[in-house]
């Protein structure tokens, strides 16, 4: 079933997962896999480095579920920061998941508070760009191709996370594989894959242009970490301020 569509079967037929939707799901998440297969590596590398264990680490994994607050976490952690800090600064990065939910809410307005809510709490920067470029060109989203697309990246996150916990001990420092780049590596191809084709390109522009003047701005006062933050969430906020 496509949401938006007011016939009485259709939304019945919301109640089921539609197969052929959700292959599909998880065939246009393939993609991203190789980017969540070696950022979530290199998420266990950096875990094991700063002393958590397998089911630590799996566990941060499967709650907090975010590339970027996980990053930041395990260098909390490895300075010995507050765990009340931690938490914060956690919140703070994940923040900007709201906005995105906020973005892609209207494709899903006939669907029951808990379809949304599994929906929302399995978003991710990567699903979302995918999401955003699929529902602009088909001008909507289905229910079983989003879970698809988003229960596929959860799964490779996990995995991956722990693969790099397991062999975290083989790599002394993972700096010297470029392991680091990683995270900004994945976010630039999404951002060329979503601005390729799309005809909302002008948007697309303006949302990256603003973002990086807010970080220019940012981090002349506050930290380089804090000033991506900021960034991210005024991109996100600049995305469903002029989304049609």
């Amino acid at each position: 079933m496509e949401v938006g569509q007011p016939s009485n079967n259709n939304l019945k037929m919301e109640d089921n997962i539609d197969d052929n939707y959700f292959w599909k799901g998880v065939k246009d998440c393939i993609p991203t896999i190789f980017g969540y297969l070696s950022l979530g590596f290199t998420c266990g590398v950096v875990s094991k480095s700063c002393g958590l264990t397998f089911s630590e680490a799996i566990g941060m994994s499967a709650f907090v579920y975010g590339g970027s607050s996980q990053f930041i976490a395990a260098s909390m952690i490895m300075s010995s920061a507050s765990i009340p800090s931690i938490i914060l600064t956690i919140f703070l990065v994940n923040i900007r998941h709201l906005f995105l939910s906020a973005s892609i809410a209207p494709y899903f307005k006939k669907n029951s508070f808990f379809k949304n809510l599994f929906i929302g709490a399995l978003l991710t920067d990567e699903t979302f760009v995918v999401a955003s470029s699929e529902g602009m060109n088909k001008k909507r989203l289905n229910n079983s191709w989003m879970i698809g697309l988003n229960i596929t990246a959860y799964i490779n996150w996990s995995v991956a996370t722990g693969i790099g916990v397991i062999l975290g001990n083989l790599i002394p420092d993972y700096k010297t594989l470029g392991l680091d780049f990683a995270l900004t590596a994945m976010f630039i191809g999404l951002l060329i894959s979503s601005i390729k084709g799309n005809v909302n390109i002008n948007k697309a522009v303006i949302i990256i242009i603003t973002s990086i003047i807010t970080l220019i701005m940012s981090i002349q006062v506050v930290s380089p970490s804090v000033g991506v933050i900021i960034a991210a969430v005024t991109g996100a906020l600049i995305g469903v301020v002029i989304k049609e």
